[in-house]
């Protein structure tokens, strides 16, 4: 029975290679220190990734947001050329300090005008007074002139008494009797004449009494015309209402402005603040007060401490020119956001923030 024989390479696996045949290569061994160096960014990743997790968990953030500041408008409140600007672009300015000056002649002459009707005004108030005395003076005449008529009429009836006796005595004509009557008459004619006369006087007295009241109104209404133009004429120069940096600075010498244009702004170098608009979805757990880190773009190596002051009562598109409508029939639920008002913690003046910067937010919720 024929056996069949094995490979020699099968027998003898350990056999030397024959003549013209490729050797074996050996296994190669991986290198530990890969495993170690794989595992330990896998570890690192896992500690980065739960430290990310957490600090989600206990802060909000945005980018949506910039550094604010108060900019007044410098607008004149009259009308003329420009005789001066004081200030350039830029420029650091402090309270009071004189921004431009409006041509102030017309003004002037306006206020000279003014000066002019009240001495005026005051001199009819004096002519008045003069003439409530003069009146005064009347009626007290007119009173001394009912004194003495009175005194003469007790005279004169006395007169007559006697008159009438010696008269039916036939001691003294009957002329002289008559004249005693006729001067008694007289006498009471007078003080007749002389009570209308204090009545008249009177009566003029308060006639003046009230031309010295219309003049005295004249006069606060002249004392009000000077008080406004000198209110128009200081108008012409104009002041920096607080502390600040000029901007945009659109006036030059000769130019006629209008009340109400706007010459230049002043952004003001007292306080600066951030207003972040967080989203509705981040407000759950926010609240006034909390801590806030501020990164400013200006600034990527500087990091700004800073809380919460307030939260805005309405989203930022309630405030937009037109206002989003949802009754109107074509709905779509976007995420609205709050603005949020950050002011820092203290102020750098190494690293000053201008108005309008862009800042990252962070605030410490939990």
């Amino acid at each position: 029975m024929a056996t069949s024989t094995a490979p020699q390479d099968l027998l003898t696996p350990d056999a030397p290679p024959t003549a013209g045949s490729e050797p074996l290569e050996a296994p190669k061994r991986r290198n530990p220190l890969v495993f170690v160096i794989l595992a330990v960014v896998l570890i690192a990743g896992a500690i980065l990734g739960w430290t990310r997790y957490q600090f989600s968990q206990a802060h909000e953030s945005t980018d949506d947001a910039q550094v604010e500041g108060d900019v007044y408008p410098i607008l004149p409140r009259v009308a003329g050329p420009v005789t001066a600007v004081k200030v350039e672009d830029n420029q650091t300015v402090k309270k009071g300090d004189v921004l431009v000056t409006i041509d102030p002649a017309d003004y002037q002459q306006r206020v000279n005008a003014a000066q002019a009707a009240l001495l005026a005004a005051q001199a009819q108030v004096t002519a008045a007074r003069a003439q409530v005395a003069a009146m005064q003076a009347q009626v007290n005449t007119a009173r001394t002139n009912i004194g003495m008529s009175d005194a003469n009429r007790a005279k004169l009836q006395k007169d007559l008494k006697r008159s009438t006796f010696l008269r039916k005595a036939d001691i003294i004509p009957q002329s002289d009797f008559d004249a005693v009557q006729a001067n008694l008459q007289s006498t009471s004619a007078m003080r007749s004449t002389a009570e209308d006369q204090v009545k008249v006087a009177q009566q003029q007295a308060l006639a003046s009494q009230q031309q010295v009241a219309v003049a005295q109104a004249v006069v606060k209404q002249r004392q009000a015309d000077l008080d406004n133009t000198k209110l128009q004429l200081s108008y012409t120069t104009l002041v920096a209402p607080g502390n600040g940096y000029v901007s945009k600075k659109n006036v030059q010498p000769g130019q006629v402005v209008s009340p109400g244009q706007q010459l230049m702004g002043i952004v003001s170098s007292n306080k600066t603040w951030v207003i972040a608009n967080f989203k509705e979805t981040q407000l759950e757990n926010m609240k006034v007060g909390q801590p806030v880190k501020v990164e400013v773009d200006a600034y990527p190596s500087e990091t700004f401490q800073g809380h919460i002051e307030s939260l805005s009562a309405a989203t930022g598109a309630r405030f937009a020119l037109l206002p989003p409508d949802n009754a109107s029939g074509n709905f779509v639920k976007v995420t609205q956001r709050v603005p949020v008002k950050i002011v820092l913690n203290q102020e750098d003046p190494q690293h000053p923030l201008r108005a309008g910067m862009s800042v990252n937010a962070i605030v410490q919720v939990k």
